[in-house]
């Protein structure tokens, strides 16, 4: 078996899947785990795609988890490392992204690090060093509302430099508009002068591919999915299309929902304007996640065959602040993260065979309450979104599809979207 092009380390489970999904959509053989697996890769493949929950823990425990995950993509071969991290560059002071990069950089041995979070396909754009969702900078959007991860600058440059011992500079869009050779050369500068990592600015599709050609060669770059678009070319493999192979789906339809994005609460009350089933898990009830849960699921086991359902936690600013002063920060995503867990086994259990999870903090505890370790990519859904595929034995005896949905992609009809695309696969 011929060893994998590139190995991808995600600090969250949607994260991955949006990132498995752009290589996939270039031809290229790709596979998710969750976590570092237990049992080998079912096939030769391209990319691997390792999908941590790391992005909101402590930042110690981020980097042991993501050096445990590289030694796992090393003994496999992979020539380049991809250090996958979130679009809206979710962290704090004190990391993850900064910590990780670095331990990274250690662990491959590589003495400078391209960095961007730019995914223009989703209104993600750097420019002169600064994020900006749509025209909007990053500080200005509901990111700075985030309850785990709130973002009040801009400045990726600043962001970046709080969390690392490294020198972190700026490759400018004027450099990159110039193409690959100006990067590079822009790249040996910035080393000369004794940085070690560069935010890289990027408006447009065009300027991932040039991106992705400077950084050949490089054993390590750290970014949101956007720049897998410019990372293929600098590769020789034969393109395959897994949407043929993809399984048909089968069992009821349902949606758990913990993420407070503004997007996802817009496609909450599109589903319920709809006239959507739904049942809300009360925030201010966290307290016993045990019977938070078990009300879900009573509310939800009569309803299953029949339309899609929805549960869902989502609430707005104001109340996860009153819920957080009530519980505590921790205690309260713990909670919901936990009940919301049990939800979606249960409904599995009980024959749901189409799930999509909305949030990368509930996705992670999803996948994990049902066991999942490997996922195949299918059809995307919306940018930065797939259909995957997990087989017999994840809660299930026919297999699973599953779309693991960040918080802040999708269009406001994305829930019966996914499903009505997934129909037309029966």
């Amino acid at each position: 078996m011929s060893a994998p092009l590139i190995g991808c380390i995600a600090d969250d489970f949607t994260g991955a899947t949006d990132l498995a999904n752009q290589f996939m959509r270039a031809g290229l053989r790709v596979v998710q785990t969750i976590g570092v697996p237990q049992r080998g890769l079912a096939s030769a493949v391209d990319v691997v795609v390792v999908a941590l929950k790391s992005r909101t823990v402590p930042a110690d425990v981020a980097v042991e988890e993501s050096l445990v995950a590289h030694r796992w993509l090393a003994t496999l071969g992979c020539q380049q490392f991809y250090f996958k991290v979130c679009s809206t560059f979710d962290s704090t002071a004190q990391g993850n992204i900064g910590p990780v990069t670095e331990a990274l950089m250690q662990a491959t041995g590589e003495n400078f690090v391209v960095c961007t979070p730019a995914f223009p396909e989703n209104h993600r754009t750097v420019y002169q060093g600064y994020l900006f969702v749509g025209s909007q900078p990053l500080h200005e959007t509901s990111m700075r509302d985030h309850p785990l991860t709130p973002m009040t600058d801009a400045n990726l440059v600043r962001v970046m430099q709080a969390q690392t011992r490294c020198r972190v500079g700026l490759i400018a869009y004027a450099d990159v508009a110039q193409g690959a050779d100006r990067v590079r050369e822009k790249v040996a500068s910035l080393q000369a002068q004794g940085y070690q990592v560069a935010i890289a600015d990027a408006l447009s599709r065009e300027d991932l591919w040039v991106l992705g050609q400077a950084v050949a060669g490089r054993r390590l770059v750290t970014a949101g999915s956007g720049l897998a678009i410019g990372l293929p070319q600098n590769f020789v493999f034969t393109p395959s299309s897994v949407e043929e192979h993809f399984p048909r789906p089968q069992g009821a339809c349902a949606i758990v929902c913990g993420s407070c994005s503004e997007a996802t609460r817009r496609q909450v009350q599109t589903f319920i304007d709809a006239g959507g089933s739904t049942f809300r898990l009360d925030p201010l009830s966290v307290g016993d996640a045990a019977l938070l849960a078990q009300k879900a699921i009573d509310w939800a086991m009569p309803r299953l065959g029949q339309h899609p359902i929805l549960v869902y936690s989502s609430a707005t600013p104001e109340e996860v602040r009153r819920t957080q002063a009530l519980w505590g920060q921790d205690q309260a995503g713990a909670s919901v993260e936990h009940a919301l867990g049990q939800v979606a086994q249960a409904l599995v259990a009980q024959g749901v065979g189409q799930l999509i999870v909305a949030g990368g903090e509930t996705s992670g505890a999803c996948v994990q309450a049902l066991g999942i370790d490997q996922l195949q990519i299918g059809l995307q859904i919306d940018p930065g979104v797939p259909w995957c595929f997990a087989g017999p034995g994840a809660g299930s005896s026919h297999g699973l599809h599953l779309a693991l949905k960040s918080g802040n992609f999708g269009t406001d009809d994305f829930f019966t979207k996914a499903f009505r695309q997934l129909a037309a696969l029966a």
